[in-house]
């Protein structure tokens, strides 16, 4: 004997049915709506799309976007700390965030004086390992506040304030080689 239930005799103009029956239910053999298969196929286009996109094509990582946000916040925790150290100056020279803004700052004030390369001119060569007036950061940036009104040098704290002057010494430094 077989599992199978006979087919049930179709009536002409009735609408096919399948062979196999289920608990007494027979399933008509239609093919699905195009409206169904144009939706499914779009939506399978646009996911294969939507992840090559976020995935491959210029898309930030995860972990540079934080390394990213990390910076910042060191960035504004540097400048916030208002007591410039040795140390919070070499710092802020590695920090990509400081030493673009010092770049920025540098490139509207000291161009001038100093070269678009730091290769002096009026002012003295900041790019070679000669320092006139000190070479650690503390000296340098004090060099900044206070100026050297005897070679020309103006002083840039009241003009440009201590964050801004701190970020033009880390883009100085960050163009030195490390001792």
């Amino acid at each position: 004997m077989s599992d199978h239930a006979p087919k049930p005799p179709q009536k002409p103009g009735e609408d096919p049915v399948r062979e196999h029956v289920f608990d007494g239910i027979a399933e008509y053999d239609r093919r699905l709506p195009n409206w169904w298969l144009i939706t499914l196929y779009a939506s399978i286009a646009f996911a294969i799309v939507y992840w090559m996109a976020t995935q491959h094509f210029g898309r930030t990582t995860d972990a540079e976007r934080v390394t990213a946000t990390m910076q910042e916040i060191r960035a504004a925790k540097l400048a916030a700390a208002g007591d410039y150290t040795d140390a919070t100056l070499a710092e802020m020279s590695h920090n990509a965030t400081v030493v673009a803004a010092g770049e920025a700052i540098y490139k509207a004030n000291c161009v001038a004086c100093h070269g678009a390369n730091l290769q002096g001119g009026i002012g003295f060569n900041l790019a070679d390992s000669t320092w006139v007036h000190g070479g650690k950061p503390t000296e340098v940036l004090k060099t900044v506040n206070e100026g050297v009104i005897a070679k020309g040098m103006i002083s840039w704290n009241p003009v440009l304030g201590p964050k801004k002057t701190a970020e033009v010494v880390a883009f100085v430094l960050s163009k030195q080689a490390a001792p």
